[in-house]
């Protein structure tokens, strides 16, 4: 155990009244013995025309310029990512729902080689614990406790995403979110994700 971690963390990995994520991890190894089980993380980030700010470099004493919009347009970055290995896969969508959810797990399913099973770490969103969300038999989904996104790595990436390439910008229409939210995302690469992703507690769970 990592010293000083959270306490849903400690009881995640512990499992306390739950399998916990080793626990999860050995169930998953046991029902699929011919895959190569992969941990993936995902989560969901809106983008939109009313950015944020950001830090820079500027004179002493004198407040930054700096673009704002205050348009409602926007759009959903669905990711996942293994944290191991910096793999990935990304979709834009205009909106969250189990639908919306389905359609990017159906997906990231077709991505995966056919030895692999992935075991898939979502929060407690109503559109992830949905009984109509349509899982694909490749695909395991983990919840992580309630109230804990500090345990989701790519919390990191939006944050990253946010600073580096999505603040301080006027985007005139949808197209243009959507737009530059893959662009963004495109400019990631395996080696920033896992520098991004790597919680020293994955690498010891996973080992």
């Amino acid at each position: 155990m990592v010293q000083g971690t959270p306490s849903s963390l400690s009881d995640w990995l512990r499992g306390l009244g739950k399998k916990g994520l080793p626990g999860a991890l050995t169930a998953i190894v046991a029902a699929h013995p011919d895959k190569r089980i992969v941990l993936y993380f995902q989560d969901e980030a809106r983008i939109g025309q009313k950015g944020r700010t950001c830090h820079c470099w500027w004179l002493r004493g004198l407040r930054p310029p700096g673009l704002s919009d205050r348009r409602y347009a926007y759009a959903y970055i669905f990711a996942a990512v293994a944290p191991r290995t910096g793999a990935d896969f990304c979709l834009v969508l205009p909106e969250v729902s189990t639908a919306a959810m389905s359609e990017f797990l159906t997906r990231f399913s077709r991505t995966l080689a056919a030895d692999e099973h992935a075991a898939l770490v979502v929060d407690g969103a109503g559109w992830h614990t949905s009984l109509d969300l349509k899982i694909p038999n490749n695909i395991t989904l983990i919840p992580l406790p309630p109230y804990s996104p500090e345990l989701n790595p790519v919390e990191r990436v939006w944050l990253y995403l946010r600073e580096r390439f999505l603040s301080l910008r006027l985007l005139p229409d949808y197209d243009a979110v959507v737009d530059a939210a893959c662009n963004a995302w495109n400019r990631l690469t395996n080696h920033r994700l896992r520098s991004l992703c790597a919680f020293p507690w994955i690498e010891q769970v996973t080992s």
